[in-house]
């Protein structure tokens, strides 16, 4: 598999408020919601946070708005402002609403990494509020919006069990040396997949866990079954797991070696946004990890030479940079490793591909096996 394709940017159109010469009525409260959660799916926070604010001026105690202001506020780096604003939907908070929202918990769980034993409780009161409604979900008459509800709901109890694995098992906490760690994990991954059997992302979480515990066969079919669900989806599919999550299964696929699928994942994210930093460090990681087997293994890997796939590092690795430096990622030691990875290949005589930042010839760009089939991860 060659080197991703850069895509370009699209150009996001710019959202502003509708204004009339004459006088007219005061919008209605859900027409401002709606065009708040419009501007939101958008990615214009400011002007979001705004109707959300419009509302909030004719109803302080309404919870849509407030939860969709705690977003635009978190969303544009607010984030003791974003809190407060959370807390403000829960108890003790003497202006919580009688049914907290289980998005404010969910919120306020990642917001509180400060303090583990904080987010847990708050992962724990989400998937508590999230299963009552499931129950009296499944009670009601079905319907296309029920079933819809109910799979989001069972969706949201996942990831609030997978937050709470991922707490246990962050090796800056004391927790991860607890004990009883490794039977939480387990019972909070099978609690997570009888809510929602075959869930990827917690197939995903499984194969996390099972590699902690040395067990690479294990976490091999764990991956496979997750990547299976949704490998072939469409770039826009809804049902495609966050690029967060993509670039998780990615690193699991680097830890078992298995390079292919990687790329395959990469090149699905780098076509959805091609200035995702960690997305080339991964792939020029993966071909420097290739690079090296070819070399151990005579001097090529599937056809291609260890000189060919450490250049494809290289060049990965440099755009990784530039976007580092550009785009101010926050992620230090992420740029450290780039640097160290160019300075080894460096030292190994391998430069940066000539026609990088102009040439885009189609040889460059061809995937290494030449087909669209699938790949079986072996």
């Amino acid at each position: 598999m060659g080197r991703t394709r850069p895509k370009a940017k699209k150009i996001k159109p710019l959202v502003t408020e509708n204004s009339s010469d004459g006088p007219a009525a005061a919008p209605s409260i859900p027409s401002l919601l709606e065009k708040a959660q419009t501007l939101i799916v958008q990615c214009d926070y400011e002007l979001a946070g705004r109707f959300a604010r419009r509302v909030l001026e004719r109803e302080p105690g309404n919870v849509e708005a407030k939860e969709m202001l705690g977003v635009t506020q978190l969303e544009t780096g607010k984030i003791f402002a974003a809190k407060e604003t959370f807390q403000s939907l829960v108890p003790p908070h003497p202006d919580a609403p009688a049914a907290p929202p289980p998005s404010a918990y969910l919120y306020l769980a990642q917001l509180s990494d400060d303090d583990p034993h904080l987010a847990l409780g708050y992962y724990q009161s989400a998937v508590d509020l999230l299963s009552i409604q499931l129950k009296g979900k499944e009670r009601a008459v079905d319907s296309s919006n029920a079933i819809d509800d109910e799979t989001e709901r069972r969706r949201n109890i996942v990831r609030a069990l997978i937050g709470m694995v991922e707490i246990w098992m962050d090796p800056s906490y004391d927790l991860c040396d607890d004990p009883a760690a490794e039977k939480t994990c387990e019972d909070l991954l099978n609690l997570a997949l009888q809510t929602d059997p075959g869930n990827a992302e917690a197939l995903q979480a499984l194969a996390s866990v099972r590699m902690s515990q040395q067990r690479p066969d294990d976490a091999k079919v764990c991956l496979e079954q997750a990547w299976s669900q949704w490998k072939d989806l469409d770039l826009d599919d809804p049902q495609l797991p966050p690029i967060p999550a993509r670039l998780s299964i990615v690193k699991l696929f680097l830890e078992l070696s298995l390079y292919t699928p990687a790329l395959l994942v990469l090149q699905g994210i780098m076509a959805s946004d091609d200035q995702e930093v960690e997305a080339w460090y991964l792939e020029g990681w993966c071909f420097f990890l290739m690079a090296e087997q070819a070399k151990e293994n005579g001097g090529k890997l599937d056809e291609l030479t260890w000189e060919e796939l450490a250049r494809d590092a290289r060049d990965c690795l440099e755009t990784c940079q530039m976007l580092h430096v550009t785009l101010e990622h926050p992620d230090a030691p992420l740029l450290e490793h780039t640097g160290e990875l160019i300075a080894k290949l460096e030292s190994l005589g391998i430069h940066p591909s000539p026609d990088k930042d102009g040439d885009d010839s189609e040889e460059d760009w061809e995937d290494v096996d030449g087909s669209d089939e699938d790949v079986e991860m072996s």
